[in-house]
């Protein structure tokens, strides 16, 4: 059973479980996902269901939050049923990167009628020759730039953290929303390639004295292993966007 966060030289922290959805038909058929809204396919809901059970064994949340998003909403909703929680808060403010234009099209004819997008959104690392002012671009057709994506998703997380000084939260997000999280704890101008699969486990320390992030923990698919129809191969690269 993972304990409450412990006090470390006198300071407090929020343990925030940041967990990305259950699989959907967009993911597994690889669309751009953004802010559109497909419920879960049957393997999400059978994924679910298994980091469900695995938190329940842990320390109880002292609440779940989630984006509005149904992928989100419905693996919130399974996980506060198993764990016994009643207090499940959804918010736009965890939802997905809106994708804009690019929205509903297959993954591959994303990226050729936009691949600047995704120089700056390959999983946040600075490639050679990428404009540093990529995190910027607004995507057409209403979409996020990446800074406004970290804006957004890291103010809300830290208004959770500090409600919750010395507790454990759930948080379920979206891939591109939750590597902006990571991103958050990254030293200035890294290059940190990571992978969030569908359902993954990715924990973070939040100090109530400094507001300090320490990431402990990324990418946690340890429920799956061994249910390999569960796992999922096409997770954190930005697809789930």
């Amino acid at each position: 059973m993972s304990p409450t966060p412990a006090p470390i030289g006198g300071e407090e922290f929020t343990e925030v479980v940041v967990v990305r959805h259950g699989e959907t038909s967009w993911n597994a058929s690889r669309i751009v996902q953004g802010q559109m809204d497909p419920e879960l396919n049957e393997i999400g809901r059978q994924q679910a269901v298994v980091v469900a059970r695995r938190l329940s064994k842990e320390t109880k949340p002292a609440a779940i939050y989630s984006s509005d998003l149904k992928r989100a909403a419905e693996t919130a909703e399974i996980i506060a049923k198993v764990c016994d929680v009643s207090n499940l808060v959804l918010h736009e403010a965890l939802r997905e990167r809106h994708m804009g234009y690019l929205q509903g099209l297959k993954w591959d004819d994303a990226v050729n009628k936009n691949p600047d997008v995704f120089r700056g959104f390959d999983i946040f690392k600075i490639t050679e020759g990428s404009d540093p002012d990529s995190r910027n671009q607004e995507i057409p057709g209403g979409g996020e730039s990446l800074n406004q994506l970290n804006e957004r998703c890291v103010s809300y997380l830290n208004k959770i953290a500090q409600e919750h000084i010395g507790e454990r939260v759930v948080v379920i997000s979206h891939g591109a929303a939750i590597l902006e999280l990571c991103r958050h704890t990254d030293p200035p101008n890294s290059s940190i390639r990571r992978n969030i699969p569908n359902t993954s486990l990715n924990v973070f320390l939040v100090s109530g004295v400094t507001g300090q992030w320490i990431l402990e923990r990324c990418g946690d698919v340890g429920h799956l292993k061994g249910n390999s129809f569960l796992e999922n191969s096409f997770g954190g690269d930005g697809a789930s966007a």
